[in-house]
């Protein structure tokens, strides 16, 4: 029994700076990578940030009406501001662009506001096409969406 205890601590004592060290990198490993995932999701406050118009002013760019998006402004937001860097950036005409943010206004008055769980269910995935058409405009004339 005490050779088997001194076995181990032998292994551990060996392990210990090596392996502590690989403990520590994969941390910070972690760290980092998580690190970069928030900062790839979060998306600007609907308030607007630096170099981000608010949410209000993205809608007023086409109309003076504004639309209350309820628990789907964050994802509305993230979507017109992918739209409104391509508009920005020649890829997206102003006329595009409000054609597009007004067909979102109009699905979420007929879908988006329901309590039906089928009609929600068809905003969502109108929703999320709309999400990838914004993301490919928004890609074409931004390389930090590019691969590479």
């Amino acid at each position: 029994m005490a050779r088997g205890v001194a076995r181990r601590a032998a292994t551990d004592d060996t392990l210990g700076t090596g392996h502590f060290r690989v403990k520590f990198m994969r941390g910070l490993l972690m760290l980092g990578a998580a690190a970069l995932l928030a900062g790839c999701v979060a998306s600007p406050s609907l308030t607007g940030t630096m170099g981000a118009p608010s949410f209000v002013s993205l809608q007023q760019m086409c109309s003076a009406q504004t639309v209350d998006y309820g628990n789907d402004a964050q994802g509305v937001y993230a979507m017109l501001f992918d739209a409104y860097v391509a508009n920005r950036r020649g890829r997206l005409s102003k006329d595009d662009y409000c054609a597009f943010q007004t067909s979102i206004a109009e699905r979420y008055r007929s879908q988006g506001a329901s309590a039906d769980p089928q009609v929600r269910n068809q905003w969502v995935a109108f929703l999320t096409e709309q999400r990838a058409r914004a993301i490919s405009w928004r890609a074409a004339v931004d390389p930090t969406l590019r691969s590479g």
